[in-house]
């Protein structure tokens, strides 16, 4: 009988490319969903499968319970592991894969796209040659400018590469800060700090690549916004909770914050009365930072292998617990 695996990212499924290929050969039965899905929904689906590709879906102690006895493992397509309850798949014996280092080009290249749509109003201005019109907008440069990064992972990394491309000062601020970060920093001119404020103090362009955790949950608050300038712009592709989305918004219509982008919302997708819907000094994408075809198919292609190895008593590529 061939084993059953439940499969509900979208852009997984939606994405030509080999990772499609890898499961064809296995034989596996697919069951599909469409994600992100909640606790009730996911758990409507989980129980009868050997393998799982999810995405962004709220795997609880509840969910992954009943994942139990059949499932034996839980292949993470992306990085962030915020909505798995790794403690709890720990104590169940359910292996938690993840893939990283597949996506961080593409969502630093993503980090300057809206940067760049922002201060040239590029949209806007597409928008008025598209009816008809000729306005021209007043814009502003990168160059010269300070960016400040939060999160010196590998996609804090790539942003900070690219920003000195367009000839900025980088400052940066992580947690775990170790000697490959500083040999990092040295080799590309970026100023250690010592703690979130001082970078956010210092940012024209605050960049947010940090992990979610308790700890800095709503790190981007009222407080820490008035120690910022302006006219700084924020821009976060990590997380939605990293981010007071009300704060902001209060910011951005006082004039004390130059500007927003987000790919990513506290709530996805974002209900209909988010106050940063409708604000003019935005940039809103609808979280498809990594999604590149060239990203995609890296990204699905390990996940696959994640679950693959798994399932035939092999090590993973990469996995997020041990069991």
């Amino acid at each position: 009988m061939a084993e059953r695996v439940l499969v509900t990212t979208t852009s997984f499924q939606d994405t030509p490319g080999k990772h499609h290929d890898l499961l064809a050969e296995k034989g596996y039965e697919l069951v599909r969903a469409r994600g992100p899905l909640s606790e009730d929904e996911i758990h409507g689906l989980v129980g009868d499968v050997d393998g799982i590709i999810c995405g962004d879906d709220a795997f609880t102690r509840k969910v992954l319970e009943k994942c139990l006895p059949k499932c034996r493992v839980l292949s993470k397509y992306g990085i962030g592991l915020d909505k798995v309850d790794v403690v709890a798949a720990t104590e169940l014996k359910i292996p938690v894969c993840f893939t990283p280092g597949v996506n961080h080009t593409t969502v630093a290249e993503h980090v300057f796209g809206m940067i760049l749509s922002l201060i040239r109003q590029i949209p806007q201005q597409t928008g008025i040659i598209h009816g008809g019109g000729w306005k021209r907008m007043t814009g502003h440069e990168m160059w010269s400018k300070t960016m400040g990064v939060l999160g010196m992972g590998r996609i804090g990394k790539e942003t900070a590469k690219r920003a000195r491309a367009f000839g900025m000062e980088v400052i940066g601020y992580d947690v775990f800060w170790n000697d490959d970060t500083d040999y990092f920093a040295a080799e590309y001119g970026v100023t250690k700090a010592q703690s979130h404020e001082e970078v956010m103090k210092a940012a024209d362009f605050l960049s947010l690549h940090m992990n979610l955790t308790p700890e800095n949950t709503g790190l981007i608050n009222a407080q820490r916004l008035t120690m910022m300038k302006p006219t700084a712009v924020i821009v976060n592709t990590a997380r939605g909770p990293l981010v007071d989305e009300a704060a902001v918004a209060e910011a951005l219509k006082a004039g004390k914050l130059g500007g927003y982008c987000a790919d990513v919302y506290r709530n996805e997708p974002p209900e209909k009365g988010n106050p940063l819907i409708g604000l003019d000094n935005t940039v809103l994408t609808p979280h498809i930072g990594s999604r590149t075809y060239e990203s995609v198919v890296r990204q699905a292609t390990k996940c696959v292998l994640n679950m693959i190895a798994v399932l035939e008593g092999r090590p993973p590529l990469a996995q997020a617990n041990r069991v």
